[in-house]
């Protein structure tokens, strides 16, 4: 016996709607004058809805910027994935998995920055900071698969590698140092920060 999937409802697909024309319209707000010189009333006016709609969705700006940042983390993790699934090369395939995460953090330098201060020193009892925190993890465990293609690497070592990789990796994106570094400039210093590292 087959079992037809239910539709969704009516108020479901509204809720979604909703919620994707408030990220398009604060990804392109955020990405063309940064989040610190956006308001919460643009976002609503450029989606279409009230502000007290606005903020069911996202309590504070700093929300906003999370929602729209985890979905291109999101898309990143998943590009860079699938390219460490076709490197042979355990090095090649953790800067695989890597350059799309740091190309995604850069595409505007300061909400990037703002994205990753968030995910350290946001409230994680606010959903959309569990979300961001869950996509370390899940970045964590891409990483850490890769590493176990060594198999003289454990898999209690292979995660505790990984969790390096990320702290390296978030340090060198968010690094006041780095501001006008290019992706390729942090891609390498991350990637000559790993070799240092799996070299021991």
């Amino acid at each position: 016996m087959s079992v037809t999937p239910r539709s969704v409802g009516r108020r479901e697909r509204n809720k979604q709607q909703k919620l994707d024309r408030i990220t398009a319209a604060a990804r392109e707000l955020f990405t063309e004058h940064g989040v610190d010189e956006v308001t919460t009333q643009q976002i609503a006016d450029k989606a279409d809805i009230g502000t007290g709609t606005l903020f069911l969705y996202a309590k504070t700006k700093s929300e906003l910027l999370l929602l729209v940042q985890n979905s291109s983390y999101a898309d990143a993790l998943t590009r860079g994935r699938v390219a460490a699934e076709s490197t042979t090369d355990v090095l090649e395939a953790v800067i695989a998995i890597v350059r799309p995460v740091v190309e995604c953090n850069r595409t505007q330098i300061d909400n990037g920055r703002t994205y990753l201060r968030e995910i350290v020193f946001g409230d994680p009892e606010e959903p959309h900071h569990r979300d961001a925190l869950d996509l370390t993890v899940q970045t964590e465990e891409a990483i850490a698969a890769v590493l176990n293609r060594d198999e003289s690497v454990s898999a209690r070592d292979a995660a505790t590698l990984a969790h390096i990789v990320s702290a390296i990796m978030l340090l060198s994106m968010a690094a006041t140092t780095n501001i006008a570094s290019t992706v390729d400039d942090i891609v390498q210093d991350i990637e000559h920060q790993v070799r240092v590292l799996l070299q021991h």
